[in-house]
């Protein structure tokens, strides 16, 4: 199977390309991709998409993805959930420790989830400390350089 960030792109362009009316034509459209996927797993990804549906002027409604600016401005929610609960950042092999203040520990582990980082297979959160698993391969400090990418704000903490 696919890994999930491709396969997130893959229905963004489709969404984009055809006039899709239902999670079964846009599965259908999946399998010709080359991807095997549930309709469970399809309605995570559009969520996570933030797809929504519109009028298409006649009788029925289509998928459409947010505009940019949405896009930009949830991206900024996520950044700011992370700035505001993280304490530090360490790792070990393939696993990094995120502290973070009691109780922010899931707005963190959430607001990273939102990134769709390739270098993240998973995270789990508790109170205040998330430990992330990164993928084979992939180093602590190549995972600190990604983040410090998207958040660069981290490089003044």
């Amino acid at each position: 199977m696919k890994e999930r960030l491709t396969r997130l792109k893959t229905v963004r362009k489709l969404i984009k390309n055809y006039r899709i009316e239902s999670q079964e034509e846009l599965l259908g459209h999946l399998q010709k991709e080359g991807f095997e996927v549930t309709q469970a797993t399809l309605s995570r990804d559009l969520k996570l998409l933030k797809v929504g549906k519109v009028s298409d002027g006649h009788a029925g409604y289509v998928y459409t993805l947010p505009d940019e600016n949405e896009r930009h401005e949830s991206e900024q929610i996520y950044i700011q959930d992370f700035l505001r609960g993280y304490v530090s950042i360490d790792f070990s092999g393939n696993i990094v420790v995120i502290k973070t203040f009691g109780g922010h520990a899931d707005a963190v582990s959430n607001a990273l989830d939102a990134m769709n980082m390739d270098e993240i297979l998973g995270t789990v959160a508790g109170d205040n400390c998330i430990f992330a698993c990164l993928r084979e391969g992939v180093t602590g400090d190549e995972f600190l350089k990604s983040l410090k990418l998207r958040i660069p704000e981290l490089e003044e903490e």
